[in-house]
């Protein structure tokens, strides 16, 4: 495929981002997932905001989790797509796509509880 430019023109940026967009558009209309992880990741931002807690812990792990789902979308794809019949190889990449993103959320929900856990915690006992 030809380059059409400089990484640095803002037309091709803007397009690339484009492209970009249509795929977490498609990630968040067709995988059910997604859309409870963007919800999810927007209800911790929204908890740490207003328990004033540092944003940038919660949301670099919410992006974690939602730039993995993304690549997960797009393994499974790939996959489906090279190996339309039942494959063990197939399976494991999968698999290990899933299990990508099961690492990270996790990783999140350790995240959320050590930042967003004590601030809340004095909040609801009113010891803070």
């Amino acid at each position: 495929m030809r380059s059409d430019g400089s990484a640095l023109n803002p037309r091709r940026w803007w397009r690339s981002a484009g492209f970009a967009w249509t795929g977490v558009r498609h990630a968040y209309r067709s995988q059910a997932n997604f859309r409870i992880e963007v919800w999810a990741g927007a209800a911790a931002l929204a908890l740490a905001a207003a328990l004033r807690v540092p944003l940038a812990p919660v949301a670099l792990a919410c992006a974690l989790v939602l730039a993995l789902e993304l690549v997960n979308t797009a393994v499974e794809a790939v996959v489906d797509l090279t190996s339309p019949d039942p494959h063990p190889l197939a399976r494991v990449a999968k698999d290990a796509a899933a299990g990508a993103v099961l690492v990270a959320a996790a990783g999140a929900l350790v995240v959320g509880l050590v930042t967003l856990a004590p601030p809340l915690w004095r909040w609801v006992t009113g010891t803070g």
